[in-house]
């Protein structure tokens, strides 16, 4: 498998590179993570079972629209590719340091930037895509509330229906949540789509992200998952505020959009999340 993986780096760079040490990293709860390193390089490395080769082929095409918008640092895409039975996706190996106050100053400027680029006139994604594991549809739509009540909250819910997990009648659950965004259009802004603590890292000041599930939707969506788990320092927030202003209603909807995060973690996790997702939508919609 390694030596497939370093012909496919090679094939890629068109270098004589070689696997002289590698090193299990921790930290990742859906792939293994590796740190390859030789001839003076290093590469990092996601590894999962070839049915998981397409979550990798979309996490490509999100890392490369995040890359090519020119605000916030992204791992380089190396290649992506199959062995006999698994899927692995090779990045630039960034060697992240611990927390700054300017670090985190430049991730909320850098975010601003990113989503004050109104370029795309309708909510969705060319793809879809993954959040986790899990399926993420991103089919074009014109109609914010119709986008976020289907193809966000209707969809984790029916997956979760299908698991033997059932909210209420998703019919309902989804009408009240468009019910509750029919009067707000904002304009679409590339999201990143799964912006918490663990999708971060920090070269010196300089901030990165990586693992996107981006598509094109509200920006108040990346805010409120980060105060969901392990909520972003202050800091964060005031240099994001003083850039581009939320708008007062956006406690409003924080909770709404986070619910379809906590449903994925239902889906995915079980346990807790389960609960959590049902006192959330009873909180919501009762």
């Amino acid at each position: 498998m390694w030596q497939a993986i370093a012909e496919h780096i090679n094939s890629e760079l068109d270098s004589d590179f070689e696997i002289e040490s590698k090193a299990q990293l921790t930290g990742g709860s859906i792939n293994l993570a590796w740190r390859v390193s030789g001839k003076g390089q290093q590469f990092f490395v996601k590894l999962n079972q070839r049915e998981q080769a397409e979550q990798f082929e979309t996490e490509v095409l999100s890392l490369h629209a995040l890359q090519q918008a020119h605000c916030i640092r992204v791992p380089k895409v190396i290649c992506a590719g199959q062995t006999i039975d698994k899927a692995f996706l090779v990045l630039e190996y960034m060697p992240f340091s611990g927390e700054t106050v300017q670090g985190w100053q430049h991730l909320a400027q850098q975010l601003a930037l990113l989503h004050k680029q109104h370029d795309q006139a309708m909510y969705g994604f060319d793809w879809d895509n993954s959040l986790g594991t899990t399926p993420q549809p991103n089919k074009w739509q014109a109609n914010w509330s119709s986008f976020f009540s289907e193809q966000r909250l209707g969809w984790q819910l029916q997956l979760l229906l299908e698991q033997g997990f059932g909210f209420g009648k998703i019919d309902y659950l989804v009408e009240q949540c468009r019910q509750r965004l029919q009067h707000y259009q904002p304009l679409p802004s590339l999201l990143h789509g799964d912006l918490w603590r663990g999708n971060i890292g920090f070269v010196s000041d300089s901030p990165a992200v990586f693992d996107p599930a981006c598509y094109y939707g509200d920006r108040e969506a990346d805010l409120a998952y980060t105060t969901l788990f392990g909520r972003f320092p202050e800091h964060f927030y005031k240099a994001y505020q003083e850039l581009y202003p939320l708008d007062k209603a956006y406690t409003e909807r924080k909770d709404l959009y986070n619910l379809y995060h906590v449903l994925n973690h239902a889906y995915l996790f079980r346990g807790a999340y389960l609960v959590q997702a049902q006192e959330m939508i009873k909180q919501l919609f009762s």
